[in-house]
Formats: structure tokens, C-alpha cells, sequence
């Protein structure tokens, strides 16, 4: 027993801190923690009694009273049992740590929180007020040896249910009530305690025809009836706390309620509860169920109840606390540590989400994550491909060979290998790689800026600090800019090399013309002129050009990685040269 107690005061300080997240049920779209956790929705029509019950159960009088709508906002009741010799007291959860010992200042604090939320007009608000009272295991009542037990229980009081606005009161006032109501004992985890007068009939209680709606079964219904000592004499309520009249999963009980003039004369809910219970024990109608009714004995049913509903959704309960757990982890994995306020501090954060991109950017480029394939494609495909397509054939075609020699001949054709017209017909074949180069440069520049944006995008400490990825991105394109410009100098610098310095050696080593009486200088100059003497030529041209090609295909990439690690220096001291202080 003292196990179940304990959960319900643990279920209590769930409910409380719900309340203070902001999710206390109601009209609420999304399923929350709050609708998990079983409560006691107190639902009637104006002037049914509701009050009275609630402090009848409580043992105080503390809630507001007047004629019109009362209760304009829920009010979400907890009682806990404390020890024995302990002071009882009251607690607000909008004013923590300010005790009330005097209930008479608990109904003045409720109703002008309730003023705080709805002005003093008419209106109704669904933001609840979370009140507290914490009373011992017993009190000693006038009776000898009686202990009124005061048990652990939520409540929750809601305005009452009505027909008509009245004056002050907006012509919606009765379907909003309806709604805010609802908004609770649908709930498939609520109880429902359906307040009806004895001297109404049944059959037009609000509370019983709200209840069959939401609750069919009848399996969270508890039907109490008030004002039992109010029927007229010769008629009695046994019919319905027989469930006769209207059956339910759960017995009947019967409350008698203070009379108003015991309220005006502010008899005490002591003495109240001594009347009802020798009202039942000396009623002729309702004598045999004494013990089954009044509101102490309502206490410990809906108290008894509501460990058997914990127990029953425990299982859900905690998977659903275990959820919110995960949920909210990952959220916070996702949010990061709190910033600190010292510069120092900020900076070392800053420095950590810029090693957290740059840790994210490798991975792209060396491998564990995709595009850094891609840069290979470019120097293992396109830039070949790219120089296979040169135009070449068009280049050292006989009558451009013939062309280019004559030209660099002058007046005084060369005598035996035209050496300028060698020169110009490289020089000017080595010129077409300077197109395949840049593209490369370009190339690789547009797929870095493409992983500078994914990895940005990947780099999950960076989410919640959209100005730093911006100021991110815009340091690390500025660095692959300046990147790009200078590759394509060091780039167009290798061809230059090339053009400018010939290897002697290799034309060495080329077949030389001989006559077939072995004198070179004898051939006939006309010789110098003939197809063949161009085509070899060409040929020794295409050669060389080969050469190079193969020079270049493994040199640019070999720059560019060069100029990869150039980039992580130049971005990281863009990094560190952004003003924070934005």
C-alpha cells in the first residue's frame, strides 16, 4: 500500500512538472505526458454541488463561491499525505515556496489568479491553476478515535456545465465550457466523477449525458449524488444509488453537502462531516448503505481507483516517459552545449564547430563520405579525355607543317632540321593544353564549393547557429576562390614550362635522316621540301606533344593536391580572421 502511495505522489510531481512545461491537457492537438497520466475530472452543471463535494473530500473550506460561473478556470488539485504532527498547508505552483495555512487566503489567491488570467469579467481561460495541499496521515476529529484519513489524490475542478449566458458573459460562453471540459474526460486516461443533485431527475443531469458521450461503458464514470437532505420528504434517491435508474461500471455514492447557511455561519468541515455521516446512519432510506456513502468514503474509492489505473498504465507510462527521454536527448544532441558568456570560452566553441566542419570536410575528401570520387573523375577521366580531343590531327596536317616551316625558314630554307619551325609547331601544339588545364581548375573548384555546403549541411553543432555557417560558407568560398585563381597560374605556369625548355634529348634519340650512301649532308635539298620530310616532322612533333601530355595528365592532379592542403590552412585562417563579436 505504501508502495502504490508513493507512486501516486510520484505521479503528482509529473503532473506538476508538466504544468510547468506547459502541458497540462486540455484542448491539446499533440499527445503529451499529461494525457499518460491518470486524474479525477470533477464534471457538473452549475449548482450541482461540485464545490462542496471537492471540499467535503479535501476536509477545508477554500474555494470560491457566488452565484454564475465560479470556476472559470481548472483548477488541478493535489493531495498529499505527509506525516504525522506536520502543519497543513497550502501551495500554489505559480507562487513556489510561499505556504497557506489559512484556506481563507487560498480562496482569495484562486480567485484573483483566476482575475489575472480573464480580467473580472465573465470569461473562462483552459490555463489551469495547480494547487497543493499537504495534510497528515490523520486529524483527530471531535468523534473519540476517529481518524478522518486524508489520501493522495488528483483532482481536477472545471467550470460547470450550463444552458444559458448571462448577462457579462459572450453568447459562445456555453459551447466553450462544453469544449474546455471535454477536453479533459475524453482522455481515455481520466476518471470522471459526474456530480448530479438527488432532487433532479437523472435523466437531465449535464454530467451523466456529458459522461455517457465521452464514456459509453461507463468504465471511468464514478455518479455521485448531492443534496440528498434536499429531496422532498417521502422520496428518496435509492433508484440511483442502487443503479437502478442509470447503471455503471461503478457504484453510486451519495454526498451531503454543507446548506448554505451552514456555509453562511461557517460551520466547519468537521462538524459537516459529522452531520452527513449520522445522516446516513440514522436515514431509514439510505441506513443500509451507510458504509458506501459520503465523502470520506468517496476519498478512499477514487484514491483505491486510481492505484489500480497506475497500475494498469504503469507499462505505458514509462515507455512513454522512456520516449520523451530519447526525444528530448536528441534534441539536446542536436542544440549542443550551452554557449558560455566569457569571450575565451566562445572562442574555444567557435574553434571546436570549425574542427567539427573541417573533420566533416576531410571526410568528404579523402574518403568515408561521398564526392571526393568525384575530384579523382576529373583527373582520371575528363582532363584526359579532354586531351585526347585537342585538335592535333588539324595541327600537323602536312600543309600546316608545310606552312609553319616555311614561314619560320624566312628567305633561307633551313639545311637540315627546321629547328624554328620545330619550336613553333610545339609552342603552339603545347598552347591547346591551356583550355583542358583551366577546365580542371574549374572543375575541381565547383565540386569543393559542393562539399563546403554539404558538409556545412552535415555538421550537426553547427544547426543551431545559422550566422556562423554563413560566415562559414563565405570564409571557405573566398578561400576556394582565391584557390581557384591561384591554381590556375601554378597550372598555366606548367605549360609555360613546357613551352619554354625542350628536351634536347629527346629529339636526339629520334631516327635521323641518311642517304642511302650514308652522308646525311648529301641529300638533295629538295629532299627538305617532300611529303615525307614534312610527315616525319609532324610525326616527331606529335611525339614530343605525347610526351608532355603524359607530363601534364600527372602533374596538374599532383598540383592540385598540393594546392588541397594549401586551402585547409588558407580556410582555417579565414576562420580564425571572422569577427565573432556578430
Amino acid at each position: 500500500m505504501a508502495t502504490m502511495e508513493s507512486l501516486i505522489g510520484l505521479v503528482n510531481r509529473i503532473q506538476r512538472a508538466c504544468t510547468v512545461l506547459g502541458d497540462h491537457g486540455g484542448d491539446s492537438a499533440l499527445p503529451t505526458l499529461w494525457e499518460a497520466l491518470p486524474s479525477v475530472a470533477v464534471v457538473g452543471g452549475q449548482s450541482s454541488g461540485k464545490s462542496s463535494v471537492l471540499e467535503s473530500i479535501v476536509g477545508r473550506d477554500f474555494l470560491p463561491r457566488g452565484s454564475g460561473i465560479v470556476t472559470r478556470r481548472p483548477l488541478v488539485l493535489q493531495l498529499h499525505k505527509t506525516e504525522q504532527g506536520l502543519e497543513e498547508y497550502a501551495e500554489f505552483l505559480h507562487l513556489p515556496k510561499k505556504k497557506f495555512t489559512d484556506f481563507a487566503m487560498v480562496r482569495k489567491e484562486i480567485q484573483e489568479e483566476t482575475d489575472r488570467m480573464t480580467g473580472r469579467s465573465k470569461q473562462i481561460s483552459p490555463i489551469p491553476i495547480h494547487l497543493s495541499i499537504y495534510s497528515p496521515n490523520g486529524k483527530v476529529d471531535v468523534l473519540p478515535f476517529y481518524q478522518a484519513p486524508v489520501v493522495n489524490l488528483t483532482l481536477i475542478d472545471l467550470p460547470g456545465l450550463t444552458k444559458v449566458a448571462v448577462e457579462g458573459q459572450p453568447e459562445s460562453i456555453v459551447q466553450d465550457i462544453e469544449i474546455m471540459v471535454r477536453s479533459y474526460v475524453e482522455k481515455p486516461n481520466c476518471v470522471i466523477l459526474a456530480i448530479t443533485p438527488a432532487n433532479q431527475d437523472i435523466a437531465t443531469s449535464d454530467a451523466i449525458k456529458l459522461a455517457r458521450e465521452v464514456d459509453p461503458t461507463g468504465d471511468r464514470t464514478f455518479g455521485v449524488l448531492t443534496k440528498l437532505d434536499l429531496m422532498d420528504k417521502g422520496t428518496n434517491a435509492l433508484d440511483v444509488l442502487e443503479g437502478r435508474a442509470y447503471r455503471l461500471q461503478h457504484p453510486w455514492v451519495g454526498i451531503v453537502n454543507r446548506s448554505q447557511s451552514d456555509i453562511n455561519k461557517n460551520v466547519d468541515m468537521i462538524a459537516a462531516r459529522r452531520r452527513e455521516r449520522e445522516f446516513f446512519a440514522n436515514s431509514p432510506d439510505y441506513g443500509h448503505l451507510a458504509s458506501k456513502m459520503g465523502s470520506e468514503y468517496l476519498a478512499k474509492l477514487l484514491s483505491k481507483h486510481l492505484e489500480a489505473v497506475i497500475k494498469a498504465r504503469l507499462p505505458g507510462i514509462l515507455s512513454l516517459i522512456n520516449k520523451s527521454i530519447d526525444e528530448i536527448e536528441t534534441e539536446l544532441d542536436y542544440l549542443g552545449r550551452p554557449v558560455a558568456i566569457d569571450a575565451g570560452a566562445q572562442l574555444y566553441t567557435i574553434l571546436e564547430l570549425c574542427r567539427a566542419f573541417e573533420r566533416i570536410f576531410k571526410e568528404h575528401l579523402d574518403g568515408g563520405r561521398p564526392g571526393g570520387d568525384r575530384i579523382y573523375g576529373v583527373f582520371d577521366h575528363q582532363l584526359p579525355s579532354a586531351l585526347r580531343k585537342l585538335p592535333f590531327d588539324r595541327h600537323l596536317s602536312l600543309q600546316n607543317i608545310r606552312k609553319v616551316v616555311s614561314e619560320a625558314d624566312g628567305y633561307q630554307p633551313h639545311l637540315v632540321a627546321p629547328e624554328q619551325g620545330y619550336r613553333r609547331l610545339i609552342d603552339s601544339a603545347l598552347n591547346y593544353f591551356r583550355g583542358p588545364a583551366e577546365a580542371s581548375v574549374d572543375a575541381v573548384h565547383f565540386i569543393l564549393k559542393e562539399l563546403v555546403r554539404r558538409s556545412i549541411a552535415e555538421t550537426q553543432e553547427l544547426k543551431r547557429f545559422p550566422t556562423l555557417q554563413g560566415e562559414l560558407a563565405a570564409a571557405a568560398n573566398e578561400a576556394l576562390e582565391r584557390f581557384r585563381e591561384d591554381g590556375k597560374k601554378t597550372t598555366m605556369r606548367l605549360v609555360d614550362m613546357e613551352s619554354s625548355y625542350l628536351t634536347v634529348d629527346f629529339f636526339r634519340k629520334l631516327p635521323q635522316e641518311v642517304e642511302k650512301g650514308g652522308n646525311q649532308a648529301a641529300a638533295s635539298s629538295g629532299d627538305r621540301y617532300s611529303e615525307g620530310h614534312f610527315r616525319r616532322i609532324g610525326l616527331n612533333v606529335s611525339s614530343y606533344v605525347g610526351m608532355v601530355s603524359e607530363t601534364l595528365k600527372n602533374t596538374i592532379p599532383k598540383l592540385q593536391y598540393a594546392k588541397r592542403l594549401e586551402l585547409y590552412k588558407s580556410a582555417r585562417d579565414e576562420i580564425d580572421s571572422v569577427s565573432w563579436s556578430r
